[in-house]
């Protein structure tokens, strides 16, 4: 039996609205892509249809607040279920976890849009960032048991190691690089250093982006609008396509498309683009 490709991107779009006004439209466009997860859309089910077009069928999760966070998949062929039921029952995480099986060929891959908190060190925001990240490390050994072929895609916000932040010693202590919120990532993918890391340590799952690109610094997904970060690359790389062993040994291919400029940036983060042979 010859292997369907899947072309799966992911992107915190910043604004579904305001990206496709910045170009979003035409990355799309010509990118070939088959399922779209996006985070930090701030729209309506309607506005991302909209948006995109008729030819994609969306599932989406919106925050409680309106014009905050909101997860989205986008599919050329429509999602056969989708969930967003995730952690404690007295913990809100609408708007940043949507999970969908997709149906290609004889496969089924699951594929989830998780958008974590950004956080702030020592504040309310930090806890629900640590609790969200808890129910997260809770779910993952569930959701592998209901589908060995799983994707987690997004924008985490953590910079798992010190290649993934450009300024990583000037960061030690803000929101993204805490070393609690790493040791989340440490039982998730395995510890730098570990001789499994990313390849069975931990929970077992496969960070696609650290293993394509190997012991570099970046690529980098996230930089600052302000300043000259875009333009120095001084990044984070904190979007993740994350993927069970089985799953991580399908990929074909891995891409960062970042910008060829600061003004043709539809969004602060760049879209992850991995290929599939399933």
């Amino acid at each position: 039996m010859s292997s369907k490709s899947l072309r799966v991107a992911s992107v915190n779009v910043n604004g579904i609205r305001a990206a496709f006004r910045r170009g979003m439209g035409d990355w799309l466009a010509g990118r070939g892509v088959d399922v779209l997860a996006m985070q930090e859309v701030r729209a309506s089910t309607d506005d991302i249809v909209a948006a995109l077009g008729d030819e994609w069928d969306v599932v989406h999760d919106p925050a409680t607040a309106k014009g905050r966070a909101g997860v989205a998949i986008a599919s050329r062929s429509k999602a056969s279920i989708h969930r967003v039921t995730f952690g404690p029952d007295d913990f809100d995480s609408a708007g940043r976890w949507l999970e969908a099986d997709y149906e290609v060929g004889d496969t089924t891959v699951t594929i989830v849009s998780a958008y974590v908190h950004s956080g702030e060190a020592d504040t309310p925001k930090q806890v629900e960032k640590y609790r969200f990240l808890d129910a997260m490390l809770e779910h993952l050994p569930e959701l592998q048991r209901h589908n060995p072929l799983s994707l987690v895609v997004g924008d985490l916000n953590v910079g798992h190691r010190t290649l993934d932040i450009r300024n990583w010693k000037g960061n030690v202590k803000r929101a993204g690089f805490l070393p609690k919120e790493r040791e989340y990532f440490d039982r998730i993918l395995g510890a730098e250093g570990d001789d499994r890391y990313n390849a069975g340590a931990g929970l077992g799952w496969v960070d696609l982006g650290r293993r394509s690109a190997g012991e570099v610094e970046g690529p980098y997904t996230w930089w600052s609008w302000r300043g000259q970060a875009f333009d120095n690359d001084t990044g984070w790389r904190i979007d993740y396509q994350l993927a069970t062993p089985e799953l991580a040994e399908r990929m074909t291919s891995y891409t960062v498309d970042r910008a060829e400029s600061y003004d043709a940036r539809f969004s602060d983060h760049a879209p992850v683009v991995v290929d599939y042979a399933l």
